[in-house]
């Protein structure tokens, strides 16, 4: 059977437990969850700062590692199940179990409950945190400091429509591997809009062709949220004039006119080769 190297924790030296008579390796090993207590961290090809990043990890999410070395962990996202190194210091035990998500592009998290104290570090949408207590507007969090509560979401609370989320990212920078609010790429905008919408979603675009259900290739007949995909790439349906994706014609989010995006995607990459329609968009 073959294995995607992407979403399978095995090398030929060391391969995640549960694969044991599945994949071969010299050695199987029990994972350690561990969360990320920074801002952001790659996820990297190889364990070298200057290796390809395939995604990011954000604040809060769980990370399995079967290997720390040399200041990096292998390992697997639990959101994704993508693979790859982490740098070992953005890593530490669970600690307290998330209560709410960030639900805006971007928040700070303050020192003190007041607008005007200095900011200890800013959180991406769909990060993960533990509030443990209340004053007015804020909330803090758990060994963190103070977030603005209506920025954030308890866990449950999902938005209505994802090509709603996504649309709040337009003039975002492209950024290839990014899922961040400074840098997003077109599966990464995908991933995103639609987690914060509570919708299963895998990391790159060839997999998400495999969301929902195929409709005919056919843009006078399509709706808001299919998600056309080319080679490579992948896009939102808006509105019956438009698409909304992150590119790197114009390095950003855009909104833009379909028939102008077809004829210059389809020059470097070829024509659509699948409309997918979700059958749930939130709750």
């Amino acid at each position: 059977m073959k294995h995607d190297p992407r979403i399978t924790p095995a090398r030929p030296d060391i391969a995640a437990d549960h694969l044991q008579g599945l994949v071969v390796a010299q050695h199987y090993v029990t994972g350690r969850a561990m969360r990320l207590v920074a801002n952001t961290a790659p996820v990297q090809r190889h364990p070298a700062a200057d290796a390809p990043t395939d995604t990011q990890l954000l604040f809060g999410e769980t990370f399995t590692v079967y290997e720390d070395k040399n200041g990096w962990s292998w390992g697997q996202a639990l959101l994704d199940n993508y693979v790859g190194y982490v740098p070992s210091a953005a890593l530490a035990p669970p600690g307290a179990p998330p209560t709410h998500s960030v639900a805006v592009p971007r928040t700070f998290v303050y020192r003190d409950a007041n607008i005007k104290s200095p900011p200890l570090l800013w959180l991406s949408m769909n990060s993960q945190v533990a509030v443990e207590a209340q004053d007015g507007n804020f909330s803090r969090l758990n060994n963190q400091g103070w977030v603005y509560s209506a920025h954030l979401a308890k866990q449950g609370d999902t938005a209505k429509d994802f090509v709603t989320v996504a649309e709040c990212f337009l003039g975002t920078p492209y950024l290839w591997a990014g899922k961040d609010s400074l840098g997003l790429d077109c599966s990464g905008l995908v991933q995103t809009a639609m987690q914060r919408a509570g919708l299963v979603c895998p990391r790159d675009s060839d997999m998400q062709a495999e969301l929902g259900v195929p409709v005919a290739i056919d843009f006078n007949a399509t709706q808001r949220g299919d998600l056309v995909f080319w080679k490579g790439h992948v896009a939102i349906i808006q509105n019956a004039t438009n698409i909304l994706h992150a590119n790197a014609f114009y390095m950003q989010v855009t909104s833009e006119p379909i028939a102008v995006a077809r004829v210059r995607i389809e020059k470097a990459a070829g024509p659509v080769i699948a409309i997918r329609r979700l059958a749930s968009r939130g709750a």
